[in-house]
This record gives structure tokens, C-alpha cells and sequence, in this order.
């Protein structure tokens, strides 16, 4: 009997189509994988030891889930609540994002509270000179919309009051009692007034009794700012980024609000004893992380401008640790790192800090403040602050921030 030519070359073919099958299988799940993503600027390398499934099974607690996300329960205040004026309340976006939230909330509260009229801020940076429009970081449209029927809101001030201006300054969660003694009267007199707000204390607890300017307050901070489209893309792009590099802990990441400069500042100075502690180095949030159970292939983003020596002792426990140069894309690097403007830097950083699965806040200040009222609307409640932990381990539920655990902080007045 014969042999039919065209079987033996089907057969052939499919016997070595069934090994490549195997060999693929075999590389994909066992051998080393090392990528390097787009627009980096190092090496991004996995490591080369098999996938700890015992370590996982042990740590996926750490990784505590999201809540619901939580829906605004403030009442929209009316203007018909209020006298009308014609004069103007104008003021400056300053110092970042967690700061703009406040700045913008206690501009709405003094401008309802007049009847004013109120100016689209514009946002400067640290530097003289260093200035830009507000539609450069946030979408103006969304602000002006969200504002409809609380205070009416003009893109820019009338030529014939520039001059006619007189400066205010106010105390962050500026209350209704003190804009009628120290601000009404100037505003009366002058007829327009250029807010400054001050920060007493960072404190964002919430209060007792909600009230009017309450509503107004939750508003402002958690309903009328969102980032413009280039922005809020480059920040979904970076958190995607993360989330790939966290293949082995199930795309989830750390963010670390770790500024080394800000280290050796006043407020960080003297609070070595553990009780008044609210600043921690890079070795400290390391031993931290390591004690409560984050393996070393956890994934940490570093609020960190640019990359310091005194990380590499965060590195050593997790090599995966980045800032923001090593993960941005290529093409976005010159305009939003290279530039002189640290605004667009603290903007990423609050908003990547945001969206992380943990947040750790090395630092204790307002952006820890207003990253945690950001991310208890969405559910993002795992936030754990470092301590000194004397034993060899700890559970991380134990270092979740009060602000969660008591539930005390502002935004809770806000959503339910």
C-alpha cells in the first residue's frame, strides 16, 4: 500500500506546530522577562525568580480593595438664597493642587457669601513671574458649569476694575462669622476685593453642624475641579504605566508622597519620638513597608521629583520604585519635567497619588489632607501612615490614617 506524500507532510506539519506550541507555553511562564516601555528613561526589568504564589496568598490583605465609591449628598445651595451685588471677588491659584482645592473653595464661599461676582483664578507658581491660565491644568468649562445657580462666575475682570481692588486675606475654611467682620466691610467700602488665603493649620476634620457654607465647601473642593483633557490623559498614561509594571501583584501600585526636600524643612525638624512624628525618610518608609508585608515586587511610585541618592535605600527593598522621569512618555517629557514650572510636576503627583491602590504619606501636610478627601469619594480608603514598628511585623490595618479609621475628615461630610 502506498503512502500518500500529503499526509506525511500534514503530519509533519502539525508535529512541529505542536512543539513551538510547547516552547511558547514553556518561555512565557518560566523564563526571565525584561521589557523596556516607551518613553522611559530606564531600564524597566523583572525579576528573574518564579512567581511566589505562597507569598501572595499570604500578603493579598495588604492589597485591601476598594470600597463603594461614595455619592455626593450635599444639596446645591441656590443664588436666590443671597443678595446680588456688582462687585468682584478675584484670587490666584497657588503652591499646587492640594492647596488650589482649598484656595478655590474658600473664594466660593466668600464671593456667595457677598453676593459677587467671582473671576476665574489664574495659577502661579513659586517663582516671579511664573504664571498661567486656568484652563492650562483644569477645565474651565466643568468649574463654570458647576457654579450655575451657587455664584455667578466671569472668565476675566472688566478693564475698568483693575485698579479698584482691595486685598483680603482669609483663613483656610473660612467661616460665614468672619467674612461679615473682616471681609463684608472692606468689600462694602471698596466694592471689589482680590482674596489670600492663609493656612493657620492644616486641619481638614470635619466639623459639628453642617451648614449652607458646608454645602457650599463640598462643592467647590470635590465637585467643580477637574483636570483639562491633555492633563488628565498624561496622568492616566502614568497610572497605566504602573499598573504594568505590576504584573505580580495584580496591576496594583504604592504611591509614596516622599520630598526629600521637603525633609529638612521646619515642619519636618524636631519630631524624632513617634508620637509627634509626621516626617519619614526613605530607609524609614522601606523597614515600614517591609515590616507590614509588601513583598519585594511590589510597585512605588515616589512623589520625588527627580531621582535622589537617599531612595536607593527604598530601592534596595523594593527595585521596583520610580519617579516620575522614569515612567512619563517620551513626548511629554520637555514640556511638563524639563520646564522651570513645578506646578505641572505637584499636579501629576497629587493626581497619580490619587489613583494608586495604597497611598503612604511619608510627609504629614495638606497635600496628605486633600489627597485623602480626594480618594474617599472614589473608595480608594487604603491609605497607611509610616511608623516605627519595634517588632519584626505588624498589620498594615493598624497604621490606616484616623482620617479613614474615625472617619473625621471633611469629605465625609460630603459623601454617603
Amino acid at each position: 500500500m502506498g503512502v500518500d506524500l500529503r499526509q506525511v507532510v500534514a503530519g509533519v506539519l502539525t508535529l512541529t506546530m505542536f512543539v513551538m506550541l510547547i516552547h511558547m507555553i514553556k518561555r512565557d511562564h518560566f523564563d526571565a522577562v525584561q521589557d523596556k516601555l516607551p518613553g522611559t528613561t530606564e531600564d524597566v526589568s523583572f525579576e528573574n525568580s518564579n512567581f511566589d504564589t505562597t507569598h501572595v496568598r499570604k500578603n493579598i490583605g495588604i492589597w485591601k480593595g476598594d470600597a463603594d465609591e461614595l455619592k455626593p449628598c450635599w444639596v446645591k445651595p441656590s443664588e436666590d438664597n443671597v443678595e446680588q451685588t456688582e462687585g468682584f471677588v478675584t484670587f490666584s491659584l497657588t503652591n499646587g493642587p492640594e492647596y488650589h482645592i482649598s484656595q478655590i473653595a474658600d473664594a466660593v464661599i466668600v464671593a456667595r457669601s457677598l453676593g459677587a461676582i467671582l473671576v476665574i483664578p489664574d495659577i502661579r507658581g513659586s517663582q516671579p513671574g511664573d504664571k498661567r491660565n486656568f484652563e492650562d491644568i483644569y477645565d474651565v468649562d466643568v468649574f463654570m458649569k458647576s457654579m450655575e445657580g451657587v455664584v455667578r462666575v466671569v472668565k476675566d475682570l472688566p478693564a475698568r476694575i483693575s485698579n479698584k481692588i482691595a486685598a483680603v486675606k482669609v483663613p483656610n475654611r473660612v467661616t460665614e462669622d468672619y467674612i461679615a467682620k473682616h471681609v463684608e466691610p472692606i468689600y462694602r467700602s471698596k466694592g471689589n476685593v482680590r482674596l489670600a488665603t492663609y493656612f493657620p493649620s492644616i486641619n481638614m476634620r470635619k466639623s459639628g453642624e453642617k451648614g449652607d457654607a458646608d454645602s457650599v465647601a463640598c462643592l467647590a473642593m470635590y465637585g467643580s475641579l477637574e483636570l483639562q483633557q491633555e492633563m488628565h490623559d498624561l496622568v492616566d498614561s502614568m497610572v497605566e504605566r504602573l499598573r504594568t509594571l505590576s504584573r505580580k501583584s495584580d496591576g496594583q501600585f504604592i504611591a509614596v508622597d516622599l520630598r526629600v526636600e521637603m525633609l529638612d524643612k521646619k515642619g519636618c525638624q524636631g519630631s524624632d519620638s513617634d508620637k509627634e512624628k509626621s516626617c519619614f525618610n526613605a530607609q524609614e518608609v522601606a523597614v515600614f513597608l517591609r515590616k507590614i508585608g509588601f513583598g519585594k515586587d511590589t510597585t512605588i511610585y515616589v512623589t520625588q521629583s527627580r531621582w535622589d541618592g537617599s531612595l536607593d535605600s527604598l530601592k534596595d527593598l523594593f527595585p521596583k520604585t520610580y519617579t516620575k522621569e522614569s515612567i512619563i512618555p517620551a513626548d511629554k517629557k520637555k514640556k511638563f519635567l524639563d520646564s522651570e514650572d513645578s506646578e505641572l510636576e505637584k499636579v501629576i503627583d497629587f493626581y497619580i497619588s490619587s489613583e494608586s491602590d495604597v497611598f503612604v504619606p511619608a510627609i504629614s501636610g495638606l497635600l496628605y489632607a486633600n489627597v485623602v478627601g480626594k480618594r474617599i469619594g472614589s473608595g480608594k480608603t487604603n491609605i497607611l501612615v509610616p511608623a516605627n514598628i519595634p517588632d519584626s511585623s505588624a498589620s498594615a490595618s493598624s497604621f490606616l490614617s484616623h482620617y479613614v479609621s474615625k472617619k473625621n475628615h471633611f469629605a465625609y461630610s460630603c459623601y454617603c
